[in-house]
C-alpha cells in the first residue's frame, strides 16, 4: 500500500482495502467462477484426505503418503480463493467472509459434512441479506461492509443461541446426563 501511494498510482486504495462487489466486470466473473469451479471439483476430489488431514494429520500420514499433498493442496486452495475474493471485497473483507459463516455454523453441528453446508448456507444468506440491507440503506452503506456486517450478526446470533455451545445455551439449567 505504502508503495503504491508513493508512486502515485491511479489504483484508488479504499477498493483495494474494501473492494467494490457491485462493480465487477466480465474478467472478474470469469475469474470468481473459475477459481470456484477449480475448487468445488478439488474438494469434491480430496474430500475424504481433507476431513482426515483436518482431523488427524498424522494418521493419514500413517495410512497414507497423500498427507502433505493434500494439506498444500488445501493452502493452495485457501490463498486462490482470497486472491480472487479481494477482486469483489477488497483485501479486509475477504478475510472475514471467509472466517465468519464456518465460525458460525461451528455452534451449530459438530459433523463435518453439516457444518460446511451449513456454513456454505450462512456465507449465501449473509451475501443476500448484505445486498439487501445495502440497497435499503441507499449510498450509506457500501455493499461490500454490509455483507460482512451480515455475517457477523450471524455470528453474533450464533454465538449467542447457538445449540452445540452457544453461551445460551451454555447458562440455561440442563437435565441429568444431558450433553
Amino acid at each position: 500500500m505504502t508503495i503504491v501511494s508513493l508512486r502515485g498510482s491511479a489504483v484508488d486504495l479504499f477498493h483495494v482495502l474494501f473492494g467494490n462487489v457491485l462493480a465487477l466486470d466480465d474478467d472478474v466473473l470469469v475469474l470468481l467462477s473459475g477459481v470456484a469451479s477449480v475448487s468445488l471439483l478439488t474438494l469434491a476430489a480430496l474430500y475424504r484426505p481433507l476431513v482426515m488431514e483436518c482431523v488427524d494429520p498424522g494418521f493419514l500420514r500413517s495410512v497414507s503418503r497423500s498427507g502433505g499433498v493434500v494439506h498444500l493442496t488445501f493452502l493452495g486452495l485457501v490463498v486462490l480463493n482470497l486472491v480472487a475474493g479481494f477482486h469483489a471485497l477488497g483485501t479486509l473483507l475477504a478475510v472475514g467472509l471467509m472466517m465468519l459463516p464456518a465460525a458460525a455454523a461451528r455452534f451449530w453441528t459438530a459433523d463435518i459434512t453439516r457444518l460446511i453446508l451449513l456454513a456454505s448456507g450462512f456465507g449465501m444468506v449473509s451475501g443476500y441479506a448484505g445486498l439487501v440491507l445495502s440497497y435499503s440503506a441507499g449510498s450509506n452503506l457500501p455493499a461490500g461492509p454490509a455483507i460482512i456486517l451480515a455475517a457477523g450478526a450471524l455470528y453474533l446470533g450464533s454465538l449467542l443461541v447457538g445449540s452445540q455451545g452457544g453461551l445460551l445455551r451454555r447458562l440455561l439449567p440442563r437435565t441429568h446426563l444431558q450433553r
